[in-house]
């Protein structure tokens, strides 16, 4: 990487913060603005050009990851049937309609990239729809399905292209070679990912020590990926599966590793995502100076297409999927406004235009250039239309997780119950092992017991909303309202007597923390 195109990139990321902060602040979807800004800056500023390996190498993986990560392979097991059809059998679908549909718009461009550009824009992204989703509400089956999909589709996608990509350079396009390497690459990468989740697995055992062990995290998905590329299987399943099976012991680790790790993905998430989203925008001078020697109306044209038979090929897939669920199992099946949902979550991303962007030179530059302003399009388009239409279609459709998130709640205080009584169990079986305590003892464990009892108490209350009868405080409420001000008056003194010199920096980076993680826990 040149300094250029260093500064380009700091620029970009700088900018596209301070865009995101913005729409945080307002509560508007990161992504569609960033994406917004860039299209309305894109012709004023330098060509900031979308480097594919960039996006493949060093931004795909560590997203990937952290979605897997976070994900609950319990949930993901329970619509696994649904999350198969929409990252494998969705994708195939829309492959073979946009390909078909472009072969017959466009005869002059051989069928291989017909089908590549059909491969390129198949996988949706969820980063937006999920986003939207939960600030909204939308049940979790829904989300862990939109996920879910999310996590492997660009696995098949990606597969597919190559197969395609390679017929267009060598002149065949066989379906079941491309079938056949669509399987190896797919079980390379859970062969590779599993391999490297053992080993992990057992080296987090060894380390307890949670700066090494968040730090060997952020090179995980980097060694994953490249790990399973290097022997031509696919990088995306590999690092999906080792982030799955660590997520799912994370309860294993230290206190320390989870509050750390919390806070790294987070960050290194909203960096990574705020400058995906806002280089796909930027990309519209690029993309438009590379067409040429079309009639602007047939180009037009092209891209509407393209674009609606994207969106109407998803909502096939679905509601036919859905249709044959109902017949089999109505239990299992989605109902009609969630189909709906599913079917209108269909915005593509950084990837798709990366893979265009990845199109060999070897390629004529005129059949290129058309197959990344189609693939520009369909990705502005569905965010756009799809994206900004969305939170709109789910309150008319009224889906909501309020009965989730009693569910929710209610199982929460009965663990809440359950530990307590546990715990509790434990203390009194430590003071008959240990004797009669005398009376400093005898106050801390009365403490304790106090302790537990808020905690468990906290989590009814949460029942009610956090309020008592008549609206009126509940007693957790008013303690962590008092202790909060408590802890603010605890901070200034602290301040004061360093800049008094009375306190030295580092003995007040090491209180200040203690306060910060009590506070932490009054927020939980």
């Amino acid at each position: 990487m040149n300094p250029t195109m260093g500064l380009q990139l700091l620029l970009v990321a700088g900018g596209a913060i301070g865009v995101a902060a913005v729409a945080r602040r307002r509560g508007w979807p990161a992504p569609l603005l960033l994406v917004a800004a860039g299209l309305l800056v894109s012709p004023l500023v330098p060509a900031v050009p979308l480097q594919p390996q960039l996006v493949l190498y060093v931004f795909l993986p560590p997203l990937l990851y952290s979605a897997a990560f976070d994900s609950s392979y319990l949930r993901l097991r329970d619509v696994k049937r649904a999350v198969a059809l929409l990252s494998v059998g969705l994708v195939l679908f829309t492959t073979a309609a946009v390909g078909l549909v472009v072969h017959l718009l466009l005869p002059q461009l051989p069928l291989a990239l017909a089908f590549a550009l059909g491969a390129i824009i198949a996988p949706p992204d969820a980063v937006a729809a999920v986003a939207v989703g939960r600030r909204l509400g939308l049940p979790r089956r829904a989300l862990t399905i939109l996920v879910g999909e999310s996590l492997f589709n660009d696995a098949t996608a990606l597969t597919l292209y190559r197969v395609a990509v390679g017929a267009a350079l060598g002149g065949t396009l066989d379906m079941w070679e491309g079938l056949g390497d669509f399987a190896l690459a797919a079980a390379g990468g859970v062969v590779i990912g599993l391999a490297l989740a053992f080993a992990l697995a057992w080296l987090f055992r060894h380390t307890r020590d949670s700066l090494v062990e968040n730090t060997l995290m952020l090179l995980i998905p980097f060694a994953a990926y490249l790990a399973a590329e290097s022997v031509h299987a696919s990088g995306v399943i590999a690092v999906v599966i080792v982030g799955l099976y660590l997520g799912n012991r994370m309860h294993l680790q230290g206190f320390g590793t989870r509050l750390v790790s919390g806070a790294v993905w987070r960050v290194t998430d909203f960096l990574l995502e705020t400058i995906v989203f806002a280089l796909i925008g930027l990309q519209l001078t690029t993309v438009i100076q590379g067409i040429s020697g079309y009639d602007p109306w047939a180009v037009a044209g092209y891209a509407a297409a393209v674009l609606a038979v994207t969106i109407v090929s998803r909502f096939v897939w679905v509601f036919t999927v859905t249709y044959l669920t109902k017949l089999v199992s109505r239990n299992s099946a989605p109902t009609s406004a969630q189909a709906v949902i599913l079917g209108w979550a269909g915005m593509r991303g950084v990837v798709s235009l990366a893979a265009a962007f990845a199109i060999p030179p070897d390629i004529p530059a005129r059949d290129r250039a058309m197959l990344l302003f189609l693939t520009f399009t369909t990705v502005i388009g569905t965010l756009l239309i799809q994206g900004t239409t969305f939170p709109a279609l789910i309150r008319r459709l009224r889906v909501s997780s309020e009965r989730e998130e009693y569910e929710d709640r209610l199982a929460e205080a009965a663990a809440q119950q359950a530990a307590l009584e546990a715990g509790v169990a434990e203390l009194e079986r430590l003071v008959a092992e240990q004797g009669e305590p005398d009376e400093i003892q005898k106050q801390v464990i009365d403490q304790l017991r106090e302790k537990s009892w808020r905690r468990s108490l906290t989590a009814w209350e949460r029942l009610g909303g956090g309020t008592g009868q008549g609206g009126a405080e509940t007693p957790s409420a008013l303690y962590r309202r008092l202790r909060r001000d408590m802890l603010q008056a605890e901070r200034q003194v602290f301040v004061r007597l360093r800049d008094e010199r009375r306190l030295d920096d580092e003995v007040m980076r090491d209180v200040m923390a203690q306060l910060d993680f009590e506070e932490a826990i009054l927020e939980r």
